[in-house]
């Protein structure tokens, strides 16, 4: 898009909106042209902040007129680069849009998608609901960037991802049709499920500017130990033996120990003590409403690893020893990029395989010449590998890691395994998609992406292979 074609575009933005929610600076397009994916950095050539569905419909009507590329942008926590503006053209704030209400007698929340998943949590907690969904990035993530990449957390292992708490949606179509997608029903056998083809589209498919979700009654209690093992295949081991014993936590994660000595390190926490040959840690909760079933269950999974080489396990007393676990946890990923220039993917195979993939990847590094650290949502089998440039050249991290990573993809996908558990495949895994669908699942996808945006303006260049 050109300098004219900006010129041009922006009095009818401004009739839309008004003129103070269009930006064409330097530093609000640079500020709205990244997300957490690596260093990348795509500033859009204009960033409009809509208020409402019907400001939104003009937009994309607009954009459809003048073939201009359109991406809706959340709260830019994401790791594969689905809200980066890679054609440039306009970036479509999505900020104002943080109206939620609790309805209490449906058990429901209804919510605009830019309300803070955290705030959203704690809003259904406090008239004794829950909202399970917590990624890690909670306290910043919107509601509606979960909903695009099918955000999942630590406690999807028991109560699943969003998709599952998601009953109907409010989209702006690429023509600029505004639909509901469903119903406020618990079940719904109408039709094709137009809802769930919305959550994971990543953005590519309709502007989402409602959300109806369910929630359930909270529990009152829960149980979290920390076990430290002295060999990490041992500790993916023990996490499908837990279920096999009939325990299904409420979480269950992992986290090697380079993850776990530099969150500690990120925090400057020295409370937590580790013996030199313990190589990964498992952290694990069960939650519910009586205190004695979870004491029991407790010692189930104790009983469960202590047939494995643990070390001491830590139990967390208080509520803030349990915040401060949870903390380290969740600051993993900052603490590496903290260190390191790095690259993360999001494998997730059935949960037995685990120990497999873990070895896979570390036998996979040495081969090509990098350092990986691995943690995440066990339970699930989903385990979020960060590949650190360290001291390698420029030269090998442009072509031997992706060289790499396409062989940690292939092995996840022989283990009946795939490419992302909640990541998303945005901008930086498109072109390996190759590994985990033949052609006729890819041209379906393109198709399904043609149905919904024949020009192609919305948020293009996502999730399907460049050569498609």
């Amino acid at each position: 898009m050109s300098d004219f074609n900006i010129t041009a575009l922006l009095p009818h933005l401004h009739a839309i909106t008004g003129p103070d929610f269009v930006f064409t600076d330097d530093e609000t397009r640079t500020r709205y042209g990244h997300d957490e994916t690596e260093d990348f950095s795509f500033p859009p050539n204009v960033v409009v902040k809509p208020g409402t569905p019907q400001e939104i419909s003009a937009i994309m009507q607009l954009a459809n007129e003048y073939k201009i590329p359109v991406v809706p942008i959340g709260a830019r926590t994401g790791l594969s680069g689905g809200a980066l503006s890679i054609y440039g053209g306009i970036g479509l704030s999505m900020e104002r849009f943080t109206k939620l209400e609790i309805d209490e007698k449906n058990l429901q929340a209804i919510a605009e998608p830019s309300v803070i998943t955290q705030v959203l949590r704690e809003a259904a907690f406090e008239k004794g609901l829950f909202y399970p969904p917590d990624p890690s990035s909670q306290g910043s993530c919107s509601i509606g960037g979960n909903i695009a990449e099918n955000s999942g957390g630590a406690r999807a292992v028991k109560y699943g991802v969003t998709k599952d708490y998601v009953l109907n949606l409010e989209v702006v179509l690429p023509n600029g049709d505004i639909i509901w997608t469903g119903a406020n029903t618990l079940k719904n056998s109408t039709g094709y499920n137009l809802t769930q083809l919305m959550v994971g589209s990543e953005g590519t498919l309709g502007i989402i500017t409602k959300i109806v979700l369910k929630l359930i009654p909270k529990t009152s209690h829960n149980v979290l130990m920390l076990i430290p093992f002295f060999k990490a295949g041992q500790a993916c081991e023990a996490v499908a033996e837990i279920f096999r014993a009939g325990i299904v936590p409420s979480a269950l994660e992992f986290m090697e120990r380079d993850a776990i000595d530099w969150g500690l390190k990120y925090l400057d926490n020295t409370s937590l003590n580790i013996k030199p040959e313990v190589q990964a840690h498992l952290l694990v909760e069960v939650d519910g409403n009586y205190p004695d079933v979870l004491f029991a269950e407790a010692e189930k999974i104790m009983g469960v690893v202590e047939q494995f080489e643990i070390d001491e396990i830590l139990f967390a007393d208080t509520e803030d020893q349990k915040n401060a676990l949870w903390k380290l946890r969740r600051t993993v990923a900052e603490a590496v990029k903290s260190n390191s220039i790095y690259k993360e993917e999001d494998t997730v195979v059935p949960r037995y395989e685990l120990p497999t993939l873990l070895d896979g990847i570390k036998r996979i590094g040495s081969k090509y010449g990098f350092q990986s650290v691995c943690y995440g949502h066990a339970g699930d089998g989903n385990l979020h590998v960060n590949i650190i440039k360290g001291n390698m050249t420029d030269e090998n991290w442009l072509v031997e890691v992706p060289k790499g990573i396409r062989e940690i993809f292939e092995l996840t996908v022989s283990l009946k395994g795939t490419l992302s558990g909640e990541h998303g495949i945005g901008y930086v895994q498109k072109n390996y998609m190759d590994i985990a669908f033949p052609d006729a699942n890819l041209q379906l996808m393109k198709g399904i992406k043609q149905l919904f945006d024949p020009n192609n303006i919305l948020n293009p260049g996502k999730i399907l292979p460049d050569n498609l």
